[in-house]
């Protein structure tokens, strides 16, 4: 098994770095280079790879997980 890190950065995207697999549902999405930068506020118009727009829309991560939170 290779090694791969997966960073969140601070209110901006998750960077992967390694060989991955990465797969929209059963269809596999290419991927290139060292890492790549996976969306996670929700609003990139390429996802599942971050475009950027998190700091248009105000993204604000988390800190921490919360335990008691429902979602």
């Amino acid at each position: 098994m290779s090694n791969v890190k997966i960073t969140a950065l601070k209110n901006g995207p998750l960077k992967v770095e390694g060989v991955i697999e990465l797969f929209n549902a059963d269809v596999p999405v290419p991927t290139s280079g060292a890492a790549v930068f996976l969306c996670r506020c929700g609003a990139s118009s390429k996802k599942p790879f971050c475009d950027g727009t998190h700091s248009k829309v105000g993204f604000q991560a988390a800190a921490a997980a919360v335990p008691e939170s429902k979602e």
